[in-house]
């Protein structure tokens, strides 16, 4: 045993996993960095953050990802893209041959929580075979600094992750040589073939969705902070649509910026560090985040680093658009160290609208706002992804359909009875294009949605005028401080009229064709949430 404290009483014997070389028990961050640069799979960067490569995967891999079809869980998953079935039989060759490989082999492991309300917590061991993912799951569970708490330690779900055994695909089950195999019944993730950090936390952040819903506890996809009354408000958005940057803000603490739970006493955060994209990160639009990629601690993922002077280049996008830095919330200045908030009085639903037909903001009815979640829409542009060579319509039910193992149906019930209990303003922001769609508009600048949210929050939009947009029946303010005019209306802000009307039908009928097949699980109120126009 090298590193920190671990309980023998629940060694890794109990996992299956026997004649392994060195076991690395809770290590520090100097450990861990010793051991990566060492091992040649970290670079020391100048300022002091651990720069690593993910190789082929530099995102998840949601065609990898299953879920174990077994008689005790399989009537309560939304089977289908989002989660994929495997037999019981492929999961158990998968594993005795992942633990056969595992054999001599040196191995780190993190035991830590997930769920700050100790009353719906889960503990979490996290075994892997490479340094830099066990600093990886040390910065974004919550970690243990009670001595005791480690002996007594015994984990719910386990996580083991090793990047390099592969899976076969003919005889396996799989889609690829990469897997990220979800165990419900036996609390077990098995993850190979990929070095992409985030299919950690994400498989934990699945199996807290399958769990805290029996409980009535509503698990989300979205960031939280609070302010100075103690006001919450919520962001729930896909990747790219601003969820951390703007949960992330000087005048507010920061609960957490990606997961949190909502049950009878008010939000908590579901982990103890933060994920952001920082891709073109900017020092003036994001001081907090940009000061977290200049300390020791964080980890880079494939942010270029110059080999010599060791300076990384955060405008770089040669090996991703999709680099990441991990780091402890801690580093967040004025975050919230409770890790909890009260009941939210807004809730924001993120979009980057690269069709520019949707309004900066929006006030919705709470029709609108349980139709808006079920849908999720936001837009992929040219460049993110490979063969996407105009704006592509994206819909991720609940804002994180790649998360959600219950249907989406469970979690719009209890939102929508959250809303309904504590008076939930809800709004619609836009972080997308404006006056013309990708590629001839123009993205609404961070200062401009800052000052939106910021009224949001603080009231001064509730009384401002406002419009009906005919197209999707959205209320938006016509007048914001801080905020010109002309960019509220969509429609205005377009040069070519008829163009706007063109496109935004083209966006109504993809939203209603998107609907379908949920309208026969929700609510007649719920459908009328959607688009007035087509």
């Amino acid at each position: 045993m090298i590193g920190g404290i671990h309980n023998t009483d629940y060694d890794l014997e109990k996992h299956g996993l026997v004649n392994l070389g060195h076991i690395y028990w809770s290590c520090v961050p100097p450990i861990l960095y010793e051991q990566a640069i060492k091992k040649r799979i970290g670079m020391l960067s100048f300022r002091g953050p651990l720069v690593v490569r993910t190789g082929d995967f530099t995102g998840r891999s949601p065609k990898d990802r299953f879920v174990v079809e077994e008689s005790t869980t399989k009537d309560k998953v939304w089977w289908g893209e989002s989660n994929r079935p495997i037999s019981e039989e492929h999961f158990e060759a998968i594993s005795l041959r992942l633990n056969a490989y595992l054999q001599g082999k040196n191995v780190y492991v993190q035991d830590c929580y997930a769920g700050k309300d100790p009353a719906h917590r889960v503990s979490v061991r996290v075994i892997t075979t490479d340094a830099w993912h066990s600093l990886f799951a040390r910065i974004m569970f919550i970690r243990m600094t009670n001595d005791a708490e480690l002996r007594s330690f015994i984990p719910q779900f386990t996580v083991i992750n090793a990047p390099g055994f592969k899976a076969n695909p003919k005889t396996d089950g799989t889609n690829s040589e990469a897997f990220v195999l979800v165990n419900l019944e036996k609390k077990l993730i098995l993850i190979g073939g990929t070095s992409y950090a985030g299919e950690i936390k994400k498989s934990i952040f699945s199996a807290l969705n399958y769990l805290l819903p029996e409980d009535g506890v509503l698990s989300m996809h979205c960031s939280a902070n609070k302010g100075e009354r103690g006001d919450t408000a919520l962001f729930f958005g896909l990747s790219g649509t601003g969820k951390t940057t703007l949960s992330t803000d000087p005048g507010r603490r920061l609960i957490g910026d990606d997961e949190h739970g909502w049950n009878d006493k008010g939000i908590f955060n579901f982990e103890g560090g933060c994920y952001a994209k920082v891709i073109k990160l900017s020092e003036e639009a994001e001081p907090q985040i940009y000061q977290c990629t200049r300390r020791f601690g964080t980890i880079l993922e494939n942010v270029q680093i110059n080999a010599r002077t060791r300076d990384i280049d955060l405008d770089d996008d040669s090996l991703t658009e999709n680099t990441r830095a991990a780091y402890p919330i801690t580093f967040i200045p004025n975050h919230e160290p409770s890790g909890m908030g009260n009941h939210p009085e807004n809730i924001i639903f993120l979009t980057c609208d690269a069709f520019g037909v949707l309004p900066p903001v929006a006030r919705l009815t709470p029709e609108q706002a349980m139709y808006h979640f079920i849908s999720g829409y936001t837009a992929k542009v040219a460049g993110t992804e490979l063969g996407i060579v105009e704006p592509k319509a994206t819909f991720s039910p609940c804002f994180g359909a790649a998360f959600m193992v219950r249907n989406p149906s469970v979690y719009a019930k209890l939102l929508g009875e959250k809303i309904k209990k504590h008076k939930v303003s809800c709004w619609l922001v836009n972080t997308g294009w404006i006056g013309g769609p990708y590629g001839t508009g123009e993205r609404i600048s961070i200062k401009h949605t800052r000052a939106l949210v910021n009224h949001v929050i603080d009231g001064k939009l509730k009384d401002s005028p406002t419009e009906v947009d005919p197209f999707f029946g959205l209320t938006y303010p016509t007048e914001c401080p801080d905020v010109p005019d002309a960019i509220l209306n969509p429609r205005d802000s377009w040069k070519d009229k008829d163009a706007y009307d063109k496109k935004a039908l083209h966006l109504v009928s993809l939203f209603k064709e998107n609907f379908k097949s949920f309208e026969d699980k929700v609510s007649e109120n719920t459908k009328k949430g959607g688009p007035a126009a087509g």
